[in-house]
């Protein structure tokens, strides 16, 4: 345990596995952000504060994943016919330094929670969209 060289070794091993692990993290938001219908968004639930990630959509289902993760899973789970738009929004003063440049509030229900994302208007055209294009489920009525 003398050995001069042991410190050394130990923080070439933590250094490397430093850049091994945020070469994962840029191999996994690059192949989210490959896929079709994903877009930047930060999300706030029930009161907590703003996180940044990524929301893909699905056939069902609008997933968000945490931008700072190596988990393959997404964190929020919304299932499309339980999602109701109620808005928009600008960000608030103390909002502006927490959501990315540019962005609106989009304001959501989910199964008595609400739900904020932060995402440009673009990317809120399209999730509003996508809402709206949901399939019937029954006869006369969306949803």
């Amino acid at each position: 345990m003398n050995d001069p060289g042991f410190p050394f070794i130990a923080l070439a091993t933590v250094f490397t596995l430093l850049i091994f692990a945020l070469c994962l993290s840029g191999v996994r938001r690059f192949n989210l952000r490959r896929a079709l219908g994903t877009v930047d968004a930060s999300i706030c639930t029930a009161g907590k504060s703003w996180q940044m990630g990524v929301c893909r959509y699905q056939d069902n289902d609008l997933e968000w994943f945490k931008l700072l993760s190596l988990s393959v899973r997404p964190k929020y789970t919304f299932r499309r016919s339980s999602l109701e738009l109620v808005g928009r929004r600008q960000p608030t003063e103390a909002e502006l330094v927490k959501v990315q440049p540019d962005s609106v509030i989009v304001e959501l229900h989910y199964e008595g929670q609400d739900v904020l994302l932060a995402m440009k208007f673009d990317a809120y055209t399209g999730l509003s969209s996508w809402l709206e294009a949901g399939p019937v489920i029954g006869v006369g009525t969306w949803r």
